[in-house]
């Protein structure tokens, strides 16, 4: 976890575990490169200095966004830095419906797995907008990346979301 911040947010980003906390020195190893991070966070303030980091960080996915929560106040650094630690991922829907979003690793264990399906199942079936009909979730494929796909029940599979 990388954080752009300066003043309380660097000490909160710090003090929440960030791996790598700094202003302009470190938009500059950024720049100059340096992508050797998994999420990218940025103090609201900085994001005057952060947004010329566009053209680095934009194609990779780790340029920080405010409608992903990537962007936050300093009061929220803390928050915005465990959510990263912990491995929040978000979720969006491609052009033809389809929801492409990682679970888990192979090391993990089953229960961990299932537990992370259910919560992406349950997320998901919150997110259904009040005015849908009919089925929401038509189809579920568990899949490694580059491995075949195993096709999923998805009504045991919502079952699951009470876990």
């Amino acid at each position: 976890v990388l954080v752009f911040a300066e003043g309380d947010g660097a000490r909160l980003a710090t003090e929440a575990g960030a791996d790598e906390v700094g202003g302009d020195e470190l938009i500059k190893k950024v720049e100059g490169g340096y992508t050797d991070f998994d999420v990218a966070l940025a103090q609201r303030d900085l994001m005057g200095r952060v947004g010329r980091l566009g053209r680095v960080l934009g194609p990779k996915g780790l340029m920080p966004n405010p409608r992903s929560g990537t962007v936050v106040d300093a009061a929220d650094m803390a928050k915005a830095v465990n959510d990263a630690r912990q491995g929040r991922v978000e979720f969006r829907l491609d052009r033809t419906a389809i929801i492409h979003v990682p679970i888990g690793k192979v090391s993990f264990d089953e229960a961990a797995l299932q537990e992370n399906m259910a919560m992406l199942v349950s997320e998901i079936v919150k997110a259904k907008p009040t005015g849908g009909k009919g089925v929401f979730i038509k189809t579920i494929t568990l899949t490694t990346t580059m491995g075949p796909g195993i096709r999923l029940d998805p009504t045991p599979t919502l079952a699951l979301k009470a876990l």
